[in-house]
């Protein structure tokens, strides 16, 4: 071979690499644009989720310290499950059940789409998947005094599994509404089946939430702080949100 057909050969090898680089920088840069428009699309519904889950659970909470001084009335449990019509027992012990189904759908979908190995070096991204972690561990937390509204690992994954609306794809999946919810639950005796003893905790925490108030202050709290990791700037959620504090809400 003459020195310009090696020099010829030498520059096509080295343009063949450079595309090849080119087109894997290319590729994975679309693919951590991808990445960040699925969390900033999704972040927006579960913080929303978190919110609501963290919501019922402060008015548990706040429930029950109420309740333990007659003067103030009646908590949010007593006075809707207990003290309540059917219908409105009805709308609490489901509603409570569907908040919780409805945050660990919306997990459930981040890890579909954005896969929490490959989420870049956003440091962000890595603490918001570590907090719910944390808050899987709150709810799969063993408690000699309390199993109300536990879930284990993997029984977490499979209502967040139920709970992903079927017709949804990549980037543009969805959760069931309430409506839906509900639809399924009186229908569906398979879907029905992964929340009924939930359903049935609901109510034993209306009967007496006391032994549980640690497990669900912890859970509330680390749901509060992953609101705080996706709406740093209370952009969506200006209103009120603080981690329920048994001692500020003791009666004098």
């Amino acid at each position: 071979m003459d020195s310009l057909s090696l020099v010829s050969a030498i520059v096509a090898v080295c343009g063949a690499a450079a595309a090849a680089l080119f087109s894997y920088w290319q590729q994975r840069r679309l693919q951590s644009w991808e990445h960040r428009n699925y969390m900033d699309r999704y972040g927006a519904s579960l913080a929303w989720a978190a919110f609501d889950l963290q919501t019922r659970l402060y008015n548990i909470l706040h429930g029950h310290a109420i309740d333990q001084d007659p003067e103030r009335g009646s908590g949010f449990l007593t006075a809707f499950l207990t003290q309540g019509t059917a219908a409105e027992a009805d709308f609490v012990r489901r509603s409570t059940v569907f908040v919780l189904a409805e945050y660990l759908g919306w997990v459930e979908i981040l890890r579909r789409d954005i896969q929490f190995l490959d989420l870049g070096r956003s440091r962000v991204n890595t603490q918001i998947m570590l907090q719910i972690s944390r808050i899987g561990a709150s709810l799969a937390a063993i408690d000699p005094a309390s199993d109300e509204l536990r879930l284990f690992r993997a029984q977490q994954r499979a209502i967040g599994e139920v709970m992903v609306h079927p017709d949804g794809e990549p980037g543009r999946r969805r959760c069931l509404g309430y409506a839906e919810f509900c639809a399924k639950l009186a229908n569906d005796r398979v879907f029905a089946a992964w929340l009924e003893v939930l359903l049935a905790d609901v109510d034993r925490l209306a009967a007496d939430a006391a032994p549980a108030v640690d497990r669900l202050q912890e859970l509330q709290t680390q749901l509060v702080a992953l609101i705080d990791l996706l709406d740093p700037n209370r952009a969506r959620f200006p209103q009120f949100r603080v981690a329920f504090d048994r001692t500020t809400h003791m009666a004098g």
